[in-house]
Parts: C-alpha cells; sequence; structure tokens
C-alpha cells in the first residue's frame, strides 16, 4: 500500500483503519465520520428499544446468539453488537469490536496511530432511527449492567483509563463533536457546507 496523507469522510471503515493501516503508510491528518458506532450498537433500525417493549425484547432474543462464533465470523452486523447486560461476554465473544476499542487489552500500536490524526470528528444525526443509542456516534453508550440510561465518552471506562488515546486528543483539541438534526444520514447541503467542508480544505 503506497503512502498517502489528507482527509477523508467515512464511516466505521475509515474509523477502524486509522490504528490498523497507520502502520501501512497510510496516514490520514483528519478524519470526519458520519453516523459513526464506535461503541457498537444494542438495538434495531427503527425499533428503540429503550422506549418499546416489544423491541426490547427483540434485542435481548438477539443475545443469544450475536456472540456465536459462525455469526460473529459471517456477519459483519453482529461484530458490531454491544450488550450492556452481558458486558463479559461481550468482550470475550466480539472478534472485532472489542479488540479495536481496546477493551480486552491494550494494543500501544492502535493507540498511538490513532493519536497521529491531527482532527477526529464525529457527526451525531440527533433523529437517528437506525443507530441504537444514537449516542454511540459520539462515542458514548448504554452504561454497563442495564439499557436505558447512557454515559457520553467522557463518562467511560474507555476515556477514564485512556485506552484508545482519546482522553489525550479531547484534551490537545482533536476531538469534535458535531450534531444536526435528521434522521440518519439526513443533512442538507447548506449544513455539509458550513460545517463539514472546512475540514477537507
Amino acid at each position: 500500500m503506497g503512502e498517502e496523507s489528507g482527509k477523508t469522510v467515512g464511516g466505521e471503515s475509515a474509523f477502524e483503519c486509522v490504528p490498523v493501516c497507520q502502520t501501512f503508510n497510510t496516514i490520514w491528518s483528519q478524519i470526519v465520520l458520519l453516523c459513526l458506532r464506535p461503541s457498537g450498537v444494542y438495538g434495531l433500525p427503527r425499533c428503540p428499544g429503550e422506549s418499546s417493549h416489544i423491541c426490547d425484547m427483540i434485542r435481548k432474543a438477539l443475545n443469544s446468539g450475536a456472540y456465536s462464533d459462525l455469526v460473529q465470523k459471517h456477519l459483519v452486523q453482529a461484530q458490531y453488537w454491544h450488550d450492556p447486560l452481558n458486558d463479559d461476554l461481550y468482550k470475550k465473544h466480539s472478534l472485532f469490536l472489542a479488540d479495536i476499542n481496546q477493551e480486552r487489552a491494550v494494543n500501544e500500536t492502535y493507540k498511538k496511530n490513532l493519536q497521529l490524526l491531527e482532527k477526529f470528528v464525529m457527526v451525531k444525526f440527533l433523529q437517528d432511527t437506525v443507530v441504537d443509542p444514537v449516542d454511540t456516534e459520539w462515542f458514548g453508550f448504554l452504561k454497563t449492567g442495564q439499557a436505558k440510561e447512557t454515559e457520553t465518552l467522557q463518562e467511560s471506562l474507555l476515556y477514564k483509563e485512556d485506552r484508545l488515546g482519546l482522553a489525550a486528543m479531547d484534551k490537545a483539541g482533536k476531538l469534535d463533536f458535531l450534531a444536526t438534526k435528521g434522521d440518519h444520514l439526513q443533512f442538507s447541503r447548506e449544513w455539509f457546507t458550513a460545517n463539514l467542508v472546512p475540514y477537507l480544505q
């Protein structure tokens, strides 16, 4: 892979490449992420488990199969499933998310590479009905042990222990949190021009 430098707008694939791909001389100075789900999901699109009893039952039923070896290896969506009610199960059997977020062990290379970014921009869509919980778009998630209340990135153990280097980046002014009204990936050209284009210039 050749050496690159520059800026990108993307989602999970872009974010996940940063800790790993920087080691292959693919260097981005800035990354703008739309509808990112770095903390995972615990719900189905347009079926909010926090406010719907039926949706809550469905997501609890999914827990039984989401972490099976077969499902984890063959269904990409399952690799983002993060069950806050069974944190040990998640950390043990999540093939991808628990690893990239350093929840089992800290890979110092991942941490160092992420901190090479000059700017890490996360965009939350305030009425998003696809990503559940929506706070994951800002690296927040449901508090461990329950499935109703969320915590911010800054309140999380990931941040307090600085397992990914996000706390250091935040203190250095490298993290930007943007929000826009609208459902999943719904934004106006005017909003994009005013808020995101400056990062890409």
